[in-house]
């Protein structure tokens, strides 16, 4: 028999640390009201990319009909099918990644992309992706972290994601802008908030983040 392909995103170490990061962060960094509003009024039929470990599941709306939920690394996976199993609305958790959606054209009501945009490996790639598999006007739900609007830390921004940053945080990159990839890849936006994580003390390289909704433009 054949041994099974290896999985297209590899990150066991990480995994494990943003698996125990992410839960704490769920009340003492505010990241599970951020996730509330995220979702705040999401129905229909939603696809999401790099569902991590699952935390978005708890705050998906009743009116969701189904969600398809995307994840490529394994120990993530594992995490988010036992969160899949306490959610309120129907999760399918499929394996692949953001560049490649295992999924039909035109076929989702809503896509929600929640800190995974700074880690996919093709941004543009992946965004097309979402603009496909949209129905035309549909809604991209987004909360990412990105370039910092001043010179000084972007420039330590990117010279991390040329050295360190991305081999000891599992591809994540710091300086890329998630706003303009968004409208680069055809959608508009129609609503977005910029704030800083956490608000208060030094800033970090992923501290500036923005939270909101585009629409996929026809064509």
């Amino acid at each position: 028999m054949p041994s099974p392909a290896p999985d297209p995103v590899h990150h066991p170490y990480f995994a494990r640390f943003y698996a125990r990061a992410s839960t704490v962060a769920e009340t003492r960094a505010g990241i599970g009201a951020l996730r509330r509003e995220l979702l705040e009024g999401v129905s229909g039929r939603v696809v999401e990319i790099g569902a991590g470990n699952g935390l978005n599941f708890a705050y998906y709306p009743a009116a969701v009909s189904e969600v398809v939920a995307i994840e490529p690394e394994r120990t993530l996976r594992r995490l988010a099918a036992a969160a899949a199993l306490r959610a309120e609305v129907p999760v399918d958790l499929v394996p692949g990644v953001a560049e490649a959606l295992p999924v039909k054209s035109e076929a989702f009501d809503v896509a929600v992309a929640s800190l995974v945009l700074c880690t996919v490996r093709n941004l543009p790639r992946a965004l097309a992706e979402l603009h496909r598999v949209l129905r035309p006007g549909a809604e991209l739900r987004f909360l990412e972290h990105g370039l910092a609007p001043g010179p000084g830390m972007a420039g330590v921004q990117r010279a991390l994601d040329r050295t360190v940053w991305p081999r000891l945080f599992g591809g994540c990159h710091t300086a890329r802008d998630p706003l303009a990839a968004i409208e680069a890849a055809g959608f508009r936006i129609a609503s977005h908030r910029s704030f800083r994580l956490p608000e208060r003390g030094p800033a970090l390289p992923t501290s500036y983040c923005v939270i909101g909704s585009a629409r996929r433009l026809d064509g």
